[in-house]
């Protein structure tokens, strides 16, 4: 009990030092800037930074009537720390770029979120912009739409050409069976002495919530032709889908083919070809051109299915959306800059600048983007895989839905305590009693 209080204390100091910082971050931007101008944050990494100062820079000298102030998201934790403490101490800024959309149902019932079908224009220009699916995914419980959908980091299957061409699979696997061929091969390939040094992949073994966004959640999504979790009140993973997923992960642990110790804390394994794959998303592409050894070939292809699986294979698309808070003065404003920061041209500069794929209808197709494509062939699986990604389910309760998961996860898959029909059972039972 004196541990739990402990705890307690110290996530309460914690937001509350985040608060009092936060407090006079923005104090200091709006008397520097003056009141009219809007706050916008966006992420905090280096290339989003040079994108939004690129953009607040062109907005303000075109417009200067309406005047943007530009903040990477404070550091802490994580941002998603950050912007709860913002919001507890009403400290939000006007606009924010790099929100989860797990996230803004939470939010929006918290009634936090400004509802952005209200504001005139905006549906308009989001299905100019927007294929149905996306609208439907990100419009809220209440049948309000409080985000922009604006960028997505597909996650797809990472693989090492040499190694699986050595083992003599001309195309990488894509089924169940294949992958498992294909590790039994790599391990009898590596394993003469009796000691496993190559695996054909990896899955981070810890059991946090958002690592099941690149080995459960993508492998289901791909599973079910792009299914839902939850919808509302009700749980929809508790089928054949999920169960395969648990079945094909267990018995890659059961058979050695992954590793059960944490590559993650030793150097670069995919590159070094201690793992032959990796689910991963376009954000590899720099790193591997910088650090890749001589010799080295890699491609991506979409997540690998169960056998009798048709029709497009899906994957999670690790959106990050932007919102408008209610602590925005002018929100018709707010949503003139962000329609500007997402015009066709900057979504341009932001697909050079940052090497992520904007959340628009036929990117790869537009004749528009054509030459950055050419120029960047090893974005096309991504913008081909664009045309089908899901984001998340909208649930204020998400990430307890995916602790959950992930209990059950480590029980069945990693230590093969329960069968995956049992897991994904108890699993669902869990969700239900936390679902509104």
């Amino acid at each position: 009990m004196r541990n739990t209080h402990i705890n307690f204390l110290y996530r309460f100091l914690r937001v509350f030092l985040l608060i009092a910082v936060l407090a006079g971050i923005q104090c200091d931007e709006n008397n520097r800037s003056g009141r009219d101008a809007l706050l916008y944050w966006s992420a905090n990494n280096p290339d989003e930074i040079h994108f939004a100062r690129e953009m607040v820079k062109n907005w303000n000298e075109s417009d200067p009537k309406i005047q943007v102030v530009h903040q990477p998201v404070p550091e802490g934790r994580s941002s998603e720390e950050i912007i709860l403490a913002a919001v507890v101490g009403k400290t939000t800024p006007d606009i924010y770029s790099n929100m989860w959309q797990g996230d803004v149902e939470a939010y929006a019932q918290a009634n936090v979120l400004i509802p952005l079908d209200t504001i005139t224009g905006f549906l308009n220009f989001m299905t100019a912009r927007c294929d149905s699916e996306t609208i439907a995914e990100v419009t809220s419980l209440d049948g309000h739409i409080y985000q922009v959908p604006w960028k997505i980091n597909p996650i797809m299957l990472l693989y090492n050409e040499n190694i699986f061409e050595n083992i003599g699979f001309q195309d990488p696997p894509d089924t169940y069976s294949d992958f498992l061929e294909a590790a039994a091969r790599i391990q009898k390939d590596s394993d003469g002495d009796g000691y496993i040094d190559r695996w054909i992949g990896y899955c981070e073994v810890l059991v946090v919530w958002y690592q099941r966004f690149f080995d459960f959640y993508p492998l289901y999504l791909a599973a079910s032709g792009g299914g839902s979790l939850v919808k509302g009140s009700e749980v929809k993973f508790n089928n054949e889908y999920a169960v395969e997923v648990f079945r094909f992960l267990k018995t890659l642990y059961e058979k050695r083919y992954l590793p059960r110790e944490r590559l993650s804390a030793r150097s670069d394994a995919f590159l070094a070809g201690v793992i032959a794959t990796r689910f991963a998303g376009p954000w590899e592409i720099a790193h591997a051109e910088k650090f890749k050894p001589e010799g080295f070939k890699y491609s991506f292809q979409s997540m690998p299915v169960p056998d009798e699986q048709e029709g497009p294979v899906y994957t999670y698309g690790d959106p990050k959306n932007i919102v408008i808070f209610n602590t925005c003065k002018d929100p018709a404003r707010a949503w003139r800059f962000i329609r500007f920061m997402i015009e066709k041209e900057n979504d341009l500069k932001f697909l050079e600048i940052t090497s992520q794929i904007p959340r628009r209808r036929n990117l790869f197709h537009d004749e528009f983007f054509r030459n950055f494509f050419q120029q960047n062939p090893k974005m096309i699986p991504f913008a081909l895989q664009a045309e089908h990604v899901k984001g998340t389910d909208q649930s204020p309760v998400l990430k307890e839905i995916f602790d959950i998961i992930s209990q059950e996860y480590e029980a069945c898959v990693i230590y093969g305590t329960k069968s995956p029909e049992t897991a994904i059972a108890d699993a669902a039972r869990a969700v239900e009693l936390i679902l509104p």
